[in-house]
């Protein structure tokens, strides 16, 4: 598929990779040049104290693993109900 460089160096996606990428406006990317090729890459950008309490959890979560508080889980099922609380 063809896309045209436009003023201030913007490009349109084709309408079927938004549709199938499930791609809206605002969405973001980072854009990398591969050996000659652009690459878009969707990103999400999250606000500074998501991001802490992510590390925050992942902290705990690897200190209960290092003490033997390892959750074990009979089904999938339950695994997913856990991750959902």
């Amino acid at each position: 598929m063809l896309v045209e460089l436009k003023a201030k160096s913007q490009v349109t996606i084709p309408k079927d990779i938004v549709k199938s990428m499930e791609l809206n406006q605002g969405d973001q990317f980072e854009v990398i040049e591969d050996n000659g090729k652009i690459v878009l890459v969707p990103v999400s950008i999250y606000p500074e104290h998501v991001i802490k309490n992510l590390k925050a959890q992942v902290k705990e979560i690897k200190e209960s693993i290092k003490n033997g508080d390892q959750p074990i889980f009979d089904s999938i099922d339950s695994l997913f109900e856990e991750l959902d609380k």
